[in-house]
Protein backbone atom coordinates (compact mmCIF):
# COMPACT_ATOMS: atom_id res chain seq x y z
CA UNK A 1 0.00 0.00 0.00
CA UNK A 2 1.39 3.38 -1.00
CA UNK A 3 1.48 6.30 1.44
CA UNK A 4 2.76 9.81 0.81
CA UNK A 5 4.52 11.94 3.43
CA UNK A 6 5.69 15.52 3.91
CA UNK A 7 7.01 15.51 7.49
CA UNK A 8 10.45 16.68 6.40
CA UNK A 9 8.93 20.17 6.14
CA UNK A 10 8.70 21.21 9.79
CA UNK A 11 6.97 24.45 10.70
CA UNK A 12 9.08 26.74 12.92
CA UNK A 13 6.45 27.09 15.63
CA UNK A 14 6.99 29.14 18.79
CA UNK A 15 7.80 27.26 21.98
CA UNK A 16 4.68 25.97 23.70
CA UNK A 17 2.57 25.92 20.53
CA UNK A 18 -0.18 23.33 20.95
CA UNK A 19 0.07 21.77 17.48
CA UNK A 20 1.94 18.42 17.75
CA UNK A 21 4.11 18.72 14.64
CA UNK A 22 6.25 15.72 15.66
CA UNK A 23 3.36 13.26 15.21
CA UNK A 24 3.97 13.05 11.45
CA UNK A 25 7.61 12.00 11.80
CA UNK A 26 6.72 9.58 14.60
CA UNK A 27 4.04 7.97 12.43
CA UNK A 28 6.50 7.42 9.59
CA UNK A 29 9.04 5.90 11.98
CA UNK A 30 6.47 3.58 13.55
CA UNK A 31 5.20 2.42 10.16
CA UNK A 32 8.73 1.69 9.00
CA UNK A 33 9.20 -0.56 12.03
CA UNK A 34 5.78 -2.19 12.32
CA UNK A 35 4.34 -2.17 8.80
CA UNK A 36 7.33 -2.21 6.43
CA UNK A 37 5.07 -3.35 3.59
CA UNK A 38 3.64 0.19 3.45
CA UNK A 39 5.51 1.85 0.59
CA UNK A 40 6.20 5.39 1.75
CA UNK A 41 7.03 8.10 -0.78
CA UNK A 42 7.73 11.82 -0.58
CA UNK A 43 4.62 13.79 -1.53
CA UNK A 44 4.80 16.12 -4.52
CA UNK A 45 3.82 19.76 -4.12
CA UNK A 46 0.42 20.83 -5.41
CA UNK A 47 0.79 23.55 -8.05
CA UNK A 48 -0.94 26.93 -8.01
CA UNK A 49 -3.18 25.66 -10.81
CA UNK A 50 -4.21 22.60 -8.84
CA UNK A 51 -4.89 24.65 -5.72
CA UNK A 52 -6.94 27.08 -7.83
CA UNK A 53 -9.45 24.33 -8.58
CA UNK A 54 -10.68 25.11 -5.04
CA UNK A 55 -8.98 28.20 -3.67
CA UNK A 56 -9.23 31.78 -4.89
CA UNK A 57 -6.15 33.16 -6.69
CA UNK A 58 -5.94 36.03 -4.19
CA UNK A 59 -5.80 33.65 -1.23
CA UNK A 60 -3.23 31.37 -2.90
CA UNK A 61 -0.98 34.33 -3.64
CA UNK A 62 -1.31 35.73 -0.12
CA UNK A 63 -0.10 32.38 1.23
CA UNK A 64 2.68 31.92 -1.32
CA UNK A 65 3.96 35.50 -1.11
CA UNK A 66 3.70 35.76 2.65
CA UNK A 67 1.21 38.62 2.64
CA UNK A 68 -1.34 37.02 4.96
CA UNK A 69 -2.56 39.53 7.51
CA UNK A 70 -1.85 38.93 11.20
CA UNK A 71 -5.56 38.16 11.64
CA UNK A 72 -5.47 35.59 8.83
CA UNK A 73 -2.41 33.93 10.37
CA UNK A 74 -4.15 33.87 13.74
CA UNK A 75 -7.19 32.16 12.19
CA UNK A 76 -4.92 29.54 10.64
CA UNK A 77 -3.03 29.09 13.89
CA UNK A 78 0.44 29.12 12.32
CA UNK A 79 2.80 32.03 11.75
CA UNK A 80 3.70 32.38 8.07
CA UNK A 81 6.95 30.80 6.92
CA UNK A 82 8.32 29.34 3.71
CA UNK A 83 8.11 25.92 5.38
CA UNK A 84 4.39 26.47 5.98
CA UNK A 85 3.87 27.15 2.27
CA UNK A 86 5.85 24.11 1.13
CA UNK A 87 4.32 21.77 3.68
CA UNK A 88 0.79 22.93 2.83
CA UNK A 89 1.43 22.39 -0.87
CA UNK A 90 2.80 18.92 -0.25
CA UNK A 91 0.03 17.95 2.15
CA UNK A 92 -2.46 18.74 -0.62
CA UNK A 93 -0.24 16.97 -3.15
CA UNK A 94 -0.15 13.87 -0.94
CA UNK A 95 -3.94 13.53 -0.93
CA UNK A 96 -3.96 14.11 -4.70
CA UNK A 97 -1.46 11.27 -5.13
CA UNK A 98 -3.31 8.99 -2.72
CA UNK A 99 -6.59 9.56 -4.58
CA UNK A 100 -4.93 9.10 -7.98
CA UNK A 101 -3.22 5.91 -6.82
CA UNK A 102 -6.41 4.44 -5.36
CA UNK A 103 -8.63 5.46 -8.28
CA UNK A 104 -6.50 5.20 -11.41
CA UNK A 105 -3.65 3.01 -10.22
CA UNK A 106 -5.78 -0.08 -9.52
CA UNK A 107 -4.60 0.02 -5.92
CA UNK A 108 -8.00 0.51 -4.28
CA UNK A 109 -6.57 2.02 -1.09
CA UNK A 110 -3.84 4.63 -0.61
CA UNK A 111 -2.89 7.20 2.02
CA UNK A 112 -1.65 10.66 2.90
CA UNK A 113 0.39 10.48 6.10
CA UNK A 114 -0.83 13.99 6.99
CA UNK A 115 -3.68 16.00 5.46
CA UNK A 116 -7.30 16.21 6.44
CA UNK A 117 -7.16 20.02 6.43
CA UNK A 118 -10.92 20.36 6.31
CA UNK A 119 -11.28 23.77 7.99
CA UNK A 120 -9.77 25.63 5.02
CA UNK A 121 -12.29 27.56 2.92
CA UNK A 122 -11.84 28.67 -0.67
CA UNK A 123 -10.68 32.12 0.39
CA UNK A 124 -9.15 31.61 3.83
CA UNK A 125 -7.52 29.18 6.18
CA UNK A 126 -8.61 28.20 9.67
CA UNK A 127 -7.91 25.79 12.51
CA UNK A 128 -4.40 24.66 11.50
CA UNK A 129 -5.58 24.26 7.87
CA UNK A 130 -4.09 26.28 5.01
CA UNK A 131 -5.27 24.51 1.84
CA UNK A 132 -8.14 22.00 1.79
CA UNK A 133 -6.41 18.85 0.57
CA UNK A 134 -9.55 16.71 0.27
CA UNK A 135 -11.28 19.39 -1.79
CA UNK A 136 -8.29 19.88 -4.09
CA UNK A 137 -7.97 16.12 -4.62
CA UNK A 138 -11.69 15.82 -5.28
CA UNK A 139 -11.70 18.53 -7.94
CA UNK A 140 -8.55 17.26 -9.64
CA UNK A 141 -9.73 13.64 -9.74
CA UNK A 142 -13.04 14.77 -11.23
CA UNK A 143 -11.15 16.68 -13.93
CA UNK A 144 -8.87 13.75 -14.71
CA UNK A 145 -11.81 11.34 -14.74
CA UNK A 146 -13.69 13.54 -17.21
CA UNK A 147 -10.93 13.09 -19.81
CA UNK A 148 -11.97 9.50 -20.44
CA UNK A 149 -15.49 9.13 -19.01
CA UNK A 150 -18.83 10.59 -20.05
CA UNK A 151 -20.38 10.39 -16.59
CA UNK A 152 -18.95 12.68 -13.86
CA UNK A 153 -17.00 11.24 -10.95
CA UNK A 154 -18.97 11.31 -7.73
CA UNK A 155 -16.92 11.66 -4.55
CA UNK A 156 -17.91 10.98 -0.94
CA UNK A 157 -15.88 12.74 1.74
CA UNK A 158 -16.30 10.72 4.94
CA UNK A 159 -15.01 13.01 7.66
CA UNK A 160 -14.49 11.33 11.03
CA UNK A 161 -12.31 13.97 12.59
CA UNK A 162 -13.83 15.09 15.90
CA UNK A 163 -14.32 18.60 14.48
CA UNK A 164 -16.83 19.37 11.74
CA UNK A 165 -15.41 19.61 8.22
CA UNK A 166 -16.80 23.11 7.83
CA UNK A 167 -14.52 24.20 4.99
CA UNK A 168 -15.33 21.13 2.92
CA UNK A 169 -19.06 21.51 3.62
CA UNK A 170 -19.00 25.12 2.43
CA UNK A 171 -16.90 24.44 -0.68
CA UNK A 172 -19.22 21.65 -1.87
CA UNK A 173 -22.51 23.08 -0.57
CA UNK A 174 -24.10 23.32 -4.02
CA UNK A 175 -22.32 20.40 -5.70
CA UNK A 176 -24.51 17.36 -6.33
CA UNK A 177 -21.46 15.32 -7.38
CA UNK A 178 -19.83 15.51 -3.93
CA UNK A 179 -21.34 14.15 -0.70
CA UNK A 180 -19.92 15.50 2.56
CA UNK A 181 -20.52 13.36 5.66
CA UNK A 182 -19.25 14.61 9.01
CA UNK A 183 -19.48 12.95 12.44
CA UNK A 184 -18.26 15.43 15.02
CA UNK A 185 -18.61 16.78 18.53
CA UNK A 186 -21.65 19.01 18.84
CA UNK A 187 -19.96 21.39 21.30
CA UNK A 188 -16.54 21.48 19.69
CA UNK A 189 -14.79 23.71 17.14
CA UNK A 190 -15.97 25.19 14.81
CA UNK A 191 -18.65 26.67 17.03
CA UNK A 192 -20.53 28.10 14.03
CA UNK A 193 -21.13 24.98 11.92
CA UNK A 194 -21.69 24.78 8.19
CA UNK A 195 -24.25 22.42 6.62
CA UNK A 196 -22.81 19.18 5.24
CA UNK A 197 -24.86 16.78 3.15
CA UNK A 198 -25.04 14.71 6.32
CA UNK A 199 -24.03 16.02 9.74
CA UNK A 200 -24.09 13.81 12.82
CA UNK A 201 -23.50 15.75 16.03
CA UNK A 202 -22.25 13.79 19.02
CA UNK A 203 -22.46 14.71 22.72
CA UNK A 204 -19.43 15.17 24.95
CA UNK A 205 -18.34 11.85 26.39
CA UNK A 206 -19.70 9.78 23.49
CA UNK A 207 -18.31 6.24 23.86
CA UNK A 208 -17.53 3.39 21.46
CA UNK A 209 -21.01 1.88 21.29
CA UNK A 210 -22.84 5.17 20.72
CA UNK A 211 -20.31 6.35 18.16
CA UNK A 212 -20.30 3.13 16.15
CA UNK A 213 -24.10 3.03 16.16
CA UNK A 214 -24.19 6.59 14.83
CA UNK A 215 -21.63 5.70 12.17
CA UNK A 216 -23.61 2.64 11.07
CA UNK A 217 -26.70 4.81 10.61
CA UNK A 218 -24.72 7.44 8.73
CA UNK A 219 -23.18 4.91 6.34
CA UNK A 220 -26.63 3.42 5.73
CA UNK A 221 -27.97 6.87 4.87
CA UNK A 222 -24.99 7.54 2.60
CA UNK A 223 -25.77 4.28 0.80
CA UNK A 224 -29.40 5.29 0.26
CA UNK A 225 -28.60 8.79 -1.01
CA UNK A 226 -25.36 8.59 -2.99
CA UNK A 227 -23.23 6.24 -5.10
CA UNK A 228 -19.65 7.49 -5.16
CA UNK A 229 -16.85 6.42 -7.46
CA UNK A 230 -14.23 7.56 -4.93
CA UNK A 231 -14.12 7.95 -1.15
CA UNK A 232 -11.82 10.36 0.66
CA UNK A 233 -11.69 9.36 4.33
CA UNK A 234 -10.51 11.68 7.10
CA UNK A 235 -9.42 9.25 9.81
CA UNK A 236 -9.00 11.69 12.68
CA UNK A 237 -7.36 10.37 15.84
CA UNK A 238 -8.97 13.09 17.95
CA UNK A 239 -12.17 11.21 18.93
CA UNK A 240 -9.84 9.20 21.21
CA UNK A 241 -10.50 9.43 24.94
CA UNK A 242 -6.95 10.70 25.52
CA UNK A 243 -7.19 13.66 23.14
CA UNK A 244 -6.70 17.19 24.49
CA UNK A 245 -9.16 18.76 22.04
CA UNK A 246 -11.61 15.92 21.40
CA UNK A 247 -14.17 15.70 24.24
CA UNK A 248 -15.29 12.23 23.08
CA UNK A 249 -14.40 8.93 24.76
CA UNK A 250 -13.51 6.40 22.08
CA UNK A 251 -11.01 3.68 22.95
CA UNK A 252 -8.24 2.35 20.72
CA UNK A 253 -10.47 -0.62 19.91
CA UNK A 254 -13.42 1.64 19.14
CA UNK A 255 -11.40 3.71 16.68
CA UNK A 256 -10.07 0.58 15.01
CA UNK A 257 -13.66 -0.65 14.65
CA UNK A 258 -14.56 2.73 13.15
CA UNK A 259 -11.80 2.40 10.55
CA UNK A 260 -12.86 -1.14 9.72
CA UNK A 261 -16.46 -0.03 9.14
CA UNK A 262 -15.41 2.70 6.70
CA UNK A 263 -12.90 0.53 4.82
CA UNK A 264 -15.41 -2.32 4.70
CA UNK A 265 -18.13 -0.01 3.39
CA UNK A 266 -15.88 1.15 0.57
CA UNK A 267 -14.73 -2.42 -0.17
CA UNK A 268 -18.26 -3.83 -0.19
CA UNK A 269 -19.25 -1.21 -2.79
CA UNK A 270 -15.91 -1.64 -4.63
CA UNK A 271 -15.21 2.08 -4.29
CA UNK A 272 -11.53 3.14 -4.21
CA UNK A 273 -10.58 4.97 -1.03
CA UNK A 274 -7.88 7.50 -0.20
CA UNK A 275 -7.39 8.35 3.46
CA UNK A 276 -5.59 11.03 5.43
CA UNK A 277 -4.83 11.46 9.09
CA UNK A 278 -6.64 14.71 10.02
CA UNK A 279 -6.57 15.76 13.71
CA UNK A 280 -4.89 14.19 16.71
CA UNK A 281 -3.83 16.05 19.85
CA UNK A 282 -3.28 13.39 22.49
CA UNK A 283 -2.14 14.28 25.99
CA UNK A 284 0.47 11.68 25.11
CA UNK A 285 1.56 11.99 21.49
CA UNK A 286 2.24 8.26 21.42
CA UNK A 287 -1.51 7.65 21.80
CA UNK A 288 -2.25 9.70 18.70
CA UNK A 289 0.38 7.81 16.73
CA UNK A 290 -0.96 4.47 17.99
CA UNK A 291 -4.45 5.33 16.70
CA UNK A 292 -2.95 6.22 13.32
CA UNK A 293 -0.83 3.08 13.07
CA UNK A 294 -3.94 1.03 13.78
CA UNK A 295 -5.68 2.80 10.90
CA UNK A 296 -2.84 1.71 8.61
CA UNK A 297 -3.11 -1.89 9.81
CA UNK A 298 -6.79 -1.96 8.91
CA UNK A 299 -6.21 -0.21 5.58
CA UNK A 300 -3.36 -2.54 4.64
CA UNK A 301 -5.67 -5.55 5.03
CA UNK A 302 -8.23 -4.00 2.69
CA UNK A 303 -5.50 -3.00 0.24
CA UNK A 304 -4.58 -6.72 0.03
CA UNK A 305 -8.19 -7.53 -0.84
CA UNK A 306 -8.01 -5.10 -3.74
CA UNK A 307 -4.82 -6.71 -4.99
CA UNK A 308 -6.39 -10.17 -4.87
CA UNK A 309 -9.33 -8.80 -6.84
CA UNK A 310 -7.04 -7.63 -9.64
CA UNK A 311 -5.04 -10.87 -9.92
Amino acid sequence: MRAFYSDQFVLPLPEGHRFPMAKYRLLRERLALELPEVAMQVAPAASDGELALVHTPRYIQSVVQGSLSPAAQKDIGFPWSEAMVERSRRSAGATVMAARTALFGAEGVSANMAGGTHHAYADRGSGFCVFNDAAVATRLMQAEWARSHLQPLKVAIIDLDVHQGNGSAHIFADDAQVFTLSLHGARNFPFAKEVSDLDVELPDGCDDDAYLHALDLALAELTSRFSPGLVIYLAGADPHEGDRLGRLKLSFDGLEARDRRVLDWAWSHRVPLAFCMAGGYGHHIEDTVRVQVNTYRVAQAYWRRWQNLSV
